[in-house]
């Protein structure tokens, strides 16, 4: 059993996501890029991309954006060249946070995630300072309600790595990196309806912040994802809600 607030967190994070739903499709875009430019084009012999292109789909992007960012990857159209860094700090307390980034202008990116960390009280750190406390995995959100007992069957069927029952009553199906797309293609199949599912960055151990605290580590992660360059942050923090 683990994270009784982590719903309320889920919930936080979701309608951030909705009011900036014009932010999350050009990180789709820039993701889509450097994925057709570092596997190819074709999404049945790219996992990245075929993740990629599912996401944005299931996020309503229109087919010629999607066609058009494949393309500015694999060179048949002009488009910027975008460069991967992954930048490891510390949150209030000591939490741990990852920011992973595209962009075309590094000495940017990293004078902004280091603002958008002090600003908060938090520091970047160094390279591996905090990424061993995070594992990459699939992970697929059911909200509290769910039949936990019917989703770890079809789950263990479909060959997941872990089953977790919340606190709050929710669950995470924790999945192989590389067997996160049929998984998730499996509850889909089964028509049970997750929050989200997506590859990330998950931590193995908690660390709960409330009151000030919280409040503080939230500004710092609310801060970071509203960076252009930012594409994904994940950290080791649950924040309680007083």
């Amino acid at each position: 059993m683990a994270g009784h607030s982590k719903w309320a967190n889920i919930q936080h994070r979701k309608g951030r996501q909705d009011a900036k739903r014009g932010k999350i499709f050009t990180k789709l875009v820039k993701e889509i890029t450097v994925a057709a430019r570092l596997g190819g084009g074709d999404v049945n012999f790219n996992p990245r991309l075929r993740t990629a292109v599912t996401t944005a789909k299931e996020g309503s992007m229109p087919a010629e954006n999607i066609t058009r960012a494949i393309k500015r990857g694999t060179g048949e159209l002009e488009g910027v060249n975008y460069e991967e860094i992954r930048y490891e700090g510390y949150g209030v307390n000591g939490a741990a946070i990852i920011i992973d980034c595209l962009t075309d202008n590094k000495q940017r990116a990293v004078a902004d995630v280091r603002l958008a960390l002090s600003k908060n009280g938090g520091n970047l750190g160094t390279d591996g300072c905090v990424s061993y406390l995070f594992k990459h995995c699939g992970n697929i959100f059911f909200a509290p309600g769910a039949n936990a007992n019917e989703l770890a069957e079809i789950a263990i069927d479909l060959g997941a790595e872990d089953i977790i029952n919340n606190d709050d009553g929710s669950v995470e199906i924790i999945t192989p990196p590389n067997e996160f797309l049929n998984i998730k293609e499996g509850f889909d199949k089964a028509n049970l309806k997750y929050e989200f599912a997506e590859l990330t960055m998950k931590a193995e151990t908690e660390n709960e912040l409330k009151g000030l605290d919280g409040e503080k580590m939230r500004k710092i992660l609310d801060f970071l994802e509203d960076l252009d360059d930012v594409q994904e942050v994940y950290t080791n923090v649950v924040i309680e809600d007083d």
